[in-house]
């Protein structure tokens, strides 16, 4: 079963997935948002492509682990994009993930220009990795 990794933004979703095995991450895409309707069929097509059995979404807490408004805004997609699909979703803190992404895009020396439009998909990678990784460690 392959793992969804998703980096929920107000414009964008950072998308990616793991291997078959569930060990590696790799980035697919930058969904650029239209509504929830519209934002719901993409991913169900992805889900279709990929054989995916989980969604792992990145949860944007607060640096003092509150949940704010933006934690809130992903929960609302979260239960709208489990109700649409039917695929069980897991939540995972992904504090700090997107500067992690852009330090990782600047040593790269990626341009500004195209870091914009990878960084989503590459905290997506970093959110996924993690969870990853910290399962094998459970088991």
């Amino acid at each position: 079963m392959r793992v969804l990794g998703m980096d929920v933004g107000d414009k964008t979703i950072g998308l990616a997935v793991s291997d078959p095995l569930g060990l590696t991450a790799q980035g697919i895409m930058t969904l650029r948002r239209i509504n929830i309707q519209k934002d719901i069929e993409n991913i169900k097509e992805i889900v279709a492509k990929y054989n995916v059995g989980l969604i792992v979404i990145g949860m944007p807490k607060n640096m003092n682990n509150t949940i704010g408004e933006r934690a809130r805004s992903v929960i609302s997609f979260a239960e709208k994009l489990k109700d649409g699909l039917g695929i069980e979703c897991e939540f995972y803190d992904e504090r700090l993930t997107t500067l992690e992404a852009e330090k990782l895009l600047v040593s790269s020396d990626v341009s500004r220009k195209k870091r914009k439009k990878v960084i989503d998909k590459m905290a997506a990678v970093l959110i996924l990795q993690s969870y990853l990784d910290n399962r094998k460690k459970r088991y």
